[in-house]
């Protein structure tokens, strides 16, 4: 192991560790805002698997898993979850998922952005359901006030403290 590598285990370690107790920290996947290979949302989903895997989805994220976004993403990308897990279950780094989904997951620019754009725009202003879920989700995390809040994706961001 490269010395800074070392370095930074160790202060990682010693950090987790303090006073003999391990951190509860939630880690949070990155924003659905992130992208690879073209794709909005799919870095976000990666981490979510990679958690999962590993134990350690948080129970807020588990009835959600697969669905939602993750499941707006596998649509756009004619996958199934399963398959999803099994590809991310089979690598190593975020590059060999990026290179499994450039030579598996053949859709245009357009599509991909098509997707991205669906969820940034999500929900739809005319659609007065899910804006009223949107309002009750706000307001149940103190985020009433935040008038910049538009759309889930915003929510996100908001509510794992990146906004």
């Amino acid at each position: 192991m490269p010395d800074w590598e070392t370095k930074f285990w160790f202060a990682q370690s010693s950090a987790a560790l303090n006073n003999g107790r391990m951190s509860k920290k939630i880690i949070y996947p990155r924003s659905p805002r992130e992208t690879m290979n073209g794709w909005m949302h799919l870095p976000r989903y990666i981490d979510k698997i990679r958690l999962h895997l590993a134990g350690k989805l948080p129970k807020d994220y588990q009835d959600n898993f697969g669905k939602g976004f993750d499941g707006a993403w596998l649509r756009a990308a004619g996958l199934t979850h399963e398959q999803f897990i099994e590809v991310v279950r089979n690598t190593i780094s975020d590059g060999e998922v990026c290179d499994w989904v450039r030579e598996n997951v053949k859709k245009t620019d357009v599509e991909k952005k098509a997707h991205a754009e669906g969820m940034l725009n999500y929900p739809k202003a005319d659609d007065q359901a899910l804006q009223e879920r949107l309002k009750m989700r706000k307001e149940q995390a103190g985020m009433a006030h935040r008038a910049e809040i538009k759309g889930f994706v915003d929510f996100i961001d908001a509510d794992e403290k990146r906004t």
